[in-house]
C-alpha cells in the first residue's frame, strides 16, 4: 500500500531528472545551433578574431647518381631554428617569481651560443633587438640552416620558446668527384650550374602548403588547416662511372701539375654505345664549397672549350683518303720536312729528315705533317670536309651538358692555299674533346658512329623512367676501312718512340697524338713555343671497347704529346681494371714504315 510518505521522494527524483534532462536538451539545442545551423557564421565570426597561419611542406630534390646507383648528388635535412622573445620574458618573469624551476634565458643562451656556433652575446643580441622593436614580438630568426646534430642538441635543452623547421638542402657526398658535371646549387636550393641546372625539371621538387587559423596564442584552431602535399623531384642518373671519375681526375691533377699545364682533361668513351664513362679534369670545383674555385674553373671545360687538335686529326685524314681516295696502309708517298706545294702553300715536320719514302702507316707512326697532305691530295678538299662534318667536326655531340661547345670547320672556300694543307693534320680548325672521342670511335667501331651521352635516364616520383632522344647510329666510313686504320694506329703505338710509355701487358692499344699551336687572341697568329697537346687511344685494338682522350693545355716541363703519355697509360689501364676487359688473344700485325 502506498502512502504519503513513499509518494514524495519518487516525485522529487521525476522532477529532477526532468529538470536535469531539459537542461540537457536546452544544451544539445544550442549545440546544434552553433555547430550546425549557424556554423558558417560562427566560424567567420572566430576566423575574423584569428590569424592566418601558412607552413611550406618542402619535396627532396631528386638525387644525381652514377651509373651503378652511387650518389653524387643528395639531399639532406637543414632546420632554420627560431625563438619567441615575448615566452622567453615570461619564462624569465616566472623563474625570478619562483614558479618554475626552468632555467633563465641568461644561462640557456651560453648552451644555444655553443651549438650554433654563435656567441652567448649574439645570442641575446637576436631577443633583444626583436623585443626592442616589439615588446610583444613572438618571432625571431636564431639560425637557419642549422644541420640534424645541432638540432638534436637544441631539442635536449628543452627550451620551449626554440622551434625549428626542417627543409631539405644539397649535400655532395664525394666532394670534387664529378663536380666539373653535376654542378651545385645556392644556399636557396636554386640551381646555379651545369647538370643540377640544366636538368632542374628532372630534379625539381614541388613543394606543398600547410595553411591554418590560430588564435593570439598561437594555437591552431581545430578544423581549419587544409594541406596541399609536396612532391619529390625525379632522380637523374649520368652514365659516369663514380670510382673511375675518382681515380682519373686524382691522375689528372697530378699529371696536369707535374707538366706545369694550366689545365687537364681525360674523357672516357664507350665505343659501342657512344656512353661517356668518365670526364675528369683539373682544376674542378667541390659542389660542397663552389665558392672556393674560381669562376671559370666551375664548369666543365672537357665540354666547353676548344682547340687545335693538331697530328690527332691525321687519322681521320688517313680514313677518309682510305675510304674515298683507294689508299691502303702501304701507299706511298715521297716527303721530305720541310716542302712547298704548287699552290704556295709550305708544310714542314717538327723534325729534320731526308726524302722518306713513306707508307701511309709511316706518316702516321712519324706523324709527318708533309706526309699527311700529301696523301690528302688523293681526294677534293670539299670530300676531306664532307668526311670531317660525317664525324662529326664542328656538329658538337648533343651530350646533355649544357651550352655544349662545338667545334669550328669553315667552309672550303674559306680554307684558302695554306688552309687546304693544314686542315689536313689538324691546324686551321677547332675541334672539343667528346667530338674527338665520338670521332676516334667510329674509326674503330667498325666505322659506325654512335651518339655520345653522359645522361642514362631520369626516373620520375612516380616511377616513371625517361631516357634522352639521342641520334641514330651512323656510318662513317666502311668496316673494310675501320680495320686497316685499326691496324695502322696500332702500329703507331708498337712504333713510335714513346711505344714503351704506352703500353699496357697483356693488351693491344693503337692511338695516336696531338700537339696543336694555340691562336695568340691578343695578337693574331700563333703564340711561340706555347702547345695544347692531346693523346687519344682504344683497346683492346682487336676489338676496341673504350677511347681515351687525355689533354694538357700549354704544359711547360715537356711541350710535346709525350707529355700525356704517363697519364694515359695510367688512365687505359684503369679503364680496362674497372670494366673487366678480358686481354687480348691474339698478336698485332707489324705494318711497314717505308716503302721496300
Amino acid at each position: 500500500m502506498t502512502t504519503r510518505s513513499t509518494r514524495s521522494p519518487r516525485r522529487r527524483t521525476v522532477v529532477a531528472l526532468a529538470v536535469v534532462l531539459a537542461v540537457l536538451a536546452g544544451f544539445i539545442v544550442r549545440l546544434v545551433d552553433i555547430q550546425v545551423v549557424n556554423a558558417d557564421e560562427h566560424i567567420e565570426d572566430s576566423l575574423d578574431r584569428a590569424f592566418a597561419g601558412e607552413q611550406v611542406l618542402y619535396g627532396t630534390r631528386g638525387p644525381i647518381v652514377d651509373e651503378t646507383g652511387q650518389t653524387l648528388a643528395g639531399s639532406i635535412l637543414r632546420y632554420d631554428c627560431q625563438l619567441d622573445p615575448l615566452l622567453i620574458t615570461q619564462i624569465d618573469a616566472n623563474v625570478l617569481e619562483g614558479t618554475t624551476k626552468a632555467r633563465l634565458w641568461e644561462e640557456v643562451s651560453v648552451d644555444v651560443a655553443e651549438i650554433t656556433g654563435q656567441t652567448p652575446e649574439e645570442v641575446r643580441g637576436i631577443v633583444a633587438t626583436a623585443l626592442a622593436e616589439d615588446p610583444a614580438s613572438r618571432f625571431a630568426y636564431l639560425k637557419k640552416s642549422v644541420s640534424t646534430e645541432q638540432y638534436r642538441e637544441l631539442a635536449e635543452l628543452e627550451a620551449p620558446y626554440i622551434v625549428c623547421v626542417q627543409h631539405p638542402a644539397r649535400a655532395y657526398p664525394d666532394g670534387a668527384v664529378a663536380g666539373n658535371l653535376v654542378g651545385f646549387v645556392g644556399s636557396d636550393g636554386a640551381p646555379l650550374e651545369s647538370l643540377e641546372k640544366s636538368q632542374n625539371d628532372c630534379l625539381a621538387p614541388t613543394n606543398g602548403e600547410r595553411v591554418y587559423q590560430q588564435g593570439k596564442d598561437g594555437v591552431v584552431i581545430p578544423g581549419t588547416a587544409r594541406e596541399t602535399p609536396a612532391a619529390d623531384g625525379g632522380a637523374l642518373q649520368l652514365t659516369i662511372n663514380r670510382d673511375l671519375q675518382w681515380y682519373l681526375q686524382q691522375l689528372i691533377a697530378e699529371q696536369t701539375q707535374n707538366m706545369g699545364a694550366q689545365q687537364g682533361g681525360i674523357l672516357v668513351y664507350e665505343v659501342k654505345t657512344g656512353k661517356v664513362r668518365a670526364a675528369a679534369e683539373y682544376p674542378t670545383v667541390d659542389p660542397n664549397d663552389f665558392a672556393a674555385t674560381p669562376q671559370d674553373s666551375r664548369t666543365s671545360s672537357i665540354f666547353l672549350d676548344w682547340f687545335e687538335p693538331g697530328s690527332t686529326f691525321k687519322a681521320l685524314t688517313a680514313a677518309t683518303v682510305v675510304d674515298a681516295g683507294g689508299q691502303t696502309p702501304d701507299s706511298r708517298v715521297v716527303a721530305s720536312s720541310d716542302e712547298t706545294f704548287p699552290n704556295g702553300a709550305k708544310v714542314r715536320d717538327s723534325f729534320r729528315h731526308p726524302a722518306n719514302d713513306y707508307t701511309l702507316t709511316g706518316v702516321l707512326i712519324d706523324s709527318s705533317n708533309v706526309g699527311i697532305s700529301k696523301f690528302s691530295e688523293t681526294v677534293s678538299p670539299q670530300t676531306r670536309y664532307d668526311y670531317l662534318q660525317r664525324f662529326g667536326i664542328g656538329q658538337g655531340t648533343a651530350s646533355g651538358y649544357p651550352s655544349e661547345q662545338t667545334g669550328l670547320l669553315n667552309p672550303v672556300e674559306q680554307w684558302g692555299p695554306q688552309g687546304t694543307y693544314n686542315t689536313s693534320f689538324g691546324q686551321a680548325l677547332t675541334t672539343t674533346m667528346p667530338e674527338l672521342a665520338r670521332a676516334y670511335g667510329a674509326i674503330v667501331n667498325n666505322g659506325v658512329k654512335m651518339p655520345l651521352s653522359i645522361i642514362e635516364s631520369c626516373t620520375e616520383a612516380d616511377g616513371t623512367v625517361v631516357q634522352p632522344e639521342l641520334g641514330e647510329p651512323e656510318q662513317v666510313v666502311s668496316e673494310s676501312t675501320s680495320a686497316q686504320m685499326r691496324a695502322m694506329l696500332e702500329n703507331v703505338f708498337l712504333q713510335a718512340p714513346y711505344a714503351k710509355s704506352v703500353e699496357i701487358p697483356g693488351y693491344r692499344v693503337g692511338g695516336k697524338t696531338g700537339t696543336g699551336e694555340k691562336a695568340d687572341l691578343v695578337n693574331g697568329g700563333y703564340k711561340a713555343g706555347v702547345y695544347y697537346t692531346t693523346m687519344v687511344g682504344f683497346a683492346p685494338a682487336d676489338d676496341p671497347e673504350y677511347v681515351v682522350v687525355v689533354t694538357l693545355d700549354e704544359p711547360t716541363k715537356v711541350t710535346s704529346s709525350a707529355a700525356n703519355a704517363t697519364a694515359f697509360q695510367k688512365a687505359m689501364t684503369q679503364v680496362l681494371k674497372t670494366y673487366r676487359v678480358m686481354p687480348s688473344t691474339t698478336a698485332p700485325e707489324l705494318l711497314a714504315k717505308f716503302g721496300q
